[in-house]
C-alpha cells in the first residue's frame, strides 16, 4: 500500500487509489495491485536525487520509523537509512530498542551511499562524544584512577574506570606476592585505586595495575576537583587539607551515577590507596602486621614524612 510497511489497512476503505497492475489473471478473473510499485516509479527521479545529494560524512536529523533486531530505520525525509545495531551506541546494545523507539527524532551521520542498490548507511554513535576518546584525553598513563571490579577472569580482573570504559588488571599486576587466582585478592563489585600503566586508544585497550597503585602516583584530575586542589601539589600528588572527604564522595558519586559503597569500603578521604594484601604472609612477618588499619591513609609516597599528619584525614 505504501513505501513503508502499512499494518492498519482501515483507513484505505472507500478511498480511491491509483496502483499499477502486477499480476493479471483472466481465466481466474484474478488481478493483483500494487501501490507500491507505482508510488516507487513515480518517486524513482526523486530518489535518485536524493541519494546523489546525499554524501558520506553529512549530519542528517531524521525520524526513526522502524526498530528491528539488527538496528533501526530512520526516515531522512526522502528515503529510510538504517543504523545497523553496532553504530547505535558506543557502549554494547542488546536490543536496538533500547536505544530508539519509533517517532524519536535523531542526529545521524551518514557512513555509506550505495546508489546501485538504494541503501543508505547511518550512524548515530558518530554524532557522539566517544567515551575512549574523552577518557584518553583526560588521563595519562601512570595516574591513580578509582574504579569497580566488574569481572573476574582467569588471567585477572576487568576494573570500571569510567562510564562504558573497562580495563584490566593482569594477574601479575594485583599484588607483590604471588597470586594463583584473582579472586584472592578482588571480588566482583569491590571498588579501589588502580594505576594505568598502559593506555592504547586505537585498540581501546587499558592496563590496570592494583599493585603499582600501592606505590603512590599522580591523582587523576577529575579527583583533585571534587577533593579540593588545594590538597594536592603542582605534580598531583596528594599533600593533606581540608577537604571535606564525605561531602566530597557523596558529590562525586552523584555526579558520575554511583552507588556509594558502604561500611569499611566507603572512601573517606582523598585517595585512600592502601598496599594490597598479600596472599601469603611472608615467614618473617609479624601476625599484628597484616591487620588493616583503622583509618586510610593517602597514596603511599606522595607525602612525606612531615607532611604525615596532614595526610591523613580527619575522622571528624
Amino acid at each position: 500500500m505504501e513505501l513503508r510497511r502499512v499494518r492498519d489497512l482501515q483507513p484505505y476503505v472507500g478511498k480511491e487509489l491509483t496502483a499499477k497492475i502486477i499480476e493479471l489473471d483472466k481465466n481466474r478473473n484474478n488481478v493483483v495491485l500494487s501501490r507500491r510499485a507505482y508510488l516507487e516509479e513515480t518517486q524513482k527521479e526523486q530518489r535518485e536525487e536524493f541519494l546523489e545529494n546525499l554524501k558520506p560524512g553529512e549530519v542528517r536529523k531524521g525520524v526513526v520509523s522502524s526498530v528491528v533486531n539488527f538496528g533501526a530505520f530512520v526516515d531522512l525525509g526522502g528515503m529510510d537509512g538504517l543504523v545497523h545495531v553496532s553504530e547505535l551506541s558506543w557502549k554494547h546494545v542488546d536490543h536496538p530498542g533500547s536505544v530508539v523507539a519509533v517517532g524519536d527524532e535523531i542526529t545521524v551521520q551518514v557512513l555509506e551511499v550505495d546508489l546501485d542498490r538504494e541503501r543508505i548507511s547511518l550512524s548515530l554513535k558518530a554524532t557522539q562524544q566517544d567515551p575512549w576518546q574523552e577518557f584518553a584525553s583526560g588521563h595519562r598513563v601512570g595516574e591513580l584512577v578509582y574504579g569497580r571490579v566488574t569481572k573476574l577472569v582467569p588471567f585477572g580482573a576487568f576494573v570500571q574506570v569510567g562510564d562504558g570504559i573497562e580495563g584490566l588488571v593482569h594477574i601479575s599486576e594485583m599484588s607483590a606476592h604471588h597470586v594463583d587466582l584473582p579472586e584472592q585478592v578482588v571480588t566482583p563489585g569491590e571498588e579501589l585505586w588502580v594505576k594505568i600503566i598502559d593506555l592504547d586508544l586505537q585498540r581501546r585497550r587499558i592496563s590496570l595495575s592494583i599493585k603499582q597503585a600501592a606505590e603512590g602516583g599522580i591523582v587523576a584530575s577529575e579527583y583533585q576537583e571534587h577533593f579540593g586542589e588545594h590538597a594536592y601539589d603542582d605534580e598531583g600528588n596528594y599533600i593533606g587539607g581540608d577537604t571535606g572527604a564525605e561531602e566530597a564522595w557523596a558529590e562525586y558519586y552523584a555526579e558520575h551515577g554511583l552507588e556509594v559503597p558502604g561500611g569499611a569500603h566507603a572512601p573517606t578521604g582523598p585517595p585512600p590507596v592502601a598496599p594490597a594484601a598479600p596472599v601469603e604472609p611472608a615467614p618473617s612477618a609479624e601476625p599484628d602486621s597484616l591487620a588493616e588499619p583503622e583509618e586510610p591513609s593517602a597514596p603511599a609516597g606522595q607525602a612525606d614524612d612531615g607532611d604525615a599528619a596532614a595526610a591523613t584525614t580527619d575522622p571528624a
